[in-house]
């Protein structure tokens, strides 16, 4: 299951203008650009353990809600029902584009995890946090310090392995740029000694 056309473009084009570095020159090891992994071990590990967390944040976060629901105010209540069922349909998406942008090397996909990620997840945990209307437990603030931690070192992981996956598809298109022009030089050499030839 692949992203839409038109929303893979878009996040292609936002990854290219973002995450590209001017300044870098080329592949820094040995080995050609189609056969370097980069992929980030770092971030594969982060989204892992994440995926075994995330249940347990899940349920703690319930159950704190249920013990201190009755003593909420009504708006509190519905806020923070709304915060965690946002919450958790976005982490499904989140953790699927962050595996099939990481695995696969697939900008678009990363790139869509980033902006999950920084733009969605992290304010809605930071508000959960940090907001003293919703009478936080000491259950709650421990399970929101290590899921924010989570979040923090995926926005930076993944901003560094985009950063890495657009430089190495900009040498890739160059170099195809650059085997194309090549070879079109050596037919038009070959067409011109035909052409003396005859």
């Amino acid at each position: 299951m692949e992203l839409p056309a038109p929303v893979r473009q878009r996040l292609g084009n936002f990854s290219r203008a973002v995450f590209s570095d001017s300044n870098w020159t080329g592949p820094e090891s040995n080995e050609g650009p189609e056969n370097e992994m980069v992929s980030s071990l770092a971030l594969q590990m982060s989204l892992y353990f994440n995926t075994y967390y995330f249940p347990l944040w899940w349920v703690s976060s319930i159950m704190m809600l249920h013990v201190k629901y009755s003593i909420l105010p009504d708006y509190y209540k519905f806020i923070v029902i709304t915060v965690i069922i946002l919450i958790t349909l976005i982490e499904a998406i989140r953790l699927y584009l962050g595996y099939m942008g990481n695995l696969q090397e697939k900008v678009p996909e990363l790139a869509g995890f980033w902006l999950l990620t920084l733009l969605l997840q992290l304010p809605l945990i930071l508000f959960l946090f940090f907001n003293e209307g919703l009478i936080i437990l000491p259950l709650e603030k421990a399970v929101h310090i290590i899921f924010t931690l989570f979040l923090a070192f995926q926005v930076v992981a993944a901003f560094l392995t985009l950063r890495k996956m657009v430089n190495q598809l900009a040498v890739r298109f160059h170099l195809q740029d650059f085997d194309r022009l090549s070879a079109n030089r050596g037919d038009m050499r070959r067409m011109r000694s035909c052409i003396e030839e005859i």
